[in-house]
């Protein structure tokens, strides 16, 4: 979070894109702690995991829309 101005969501992903840790309101210039069975990180808005309800656990699913020409 070094040089951001804002606070964020971070959920760090495992084997098959399940949730192995989460932090919600990562305030900048904060650093999460090291989660080493993590294989990716996906940074969102801050308040996106309670809104989506998002817990340890859950399998995040990735889809891309195409737009019509």
């Amino acid at each position: 979070m070094f040089g951001m101005r804002f606070a964020i969501d971070v959920l760090f992903l495992g084997r098959g894109e399940i949730v192995v840790h989460l932090e919600q309101n990562l305030r900048p210039w904060h650093v999460s702690r090291v989660v080493p069975s993590a294989r990716s990180v996906l940074e969102l808005p801050a308040g996106a995991i309670a809104r989506t309800a998002t817990h340890v656990g859950d399998q995040i699913a990735f889809r891309s829309e195409e737009k019509a020409p």
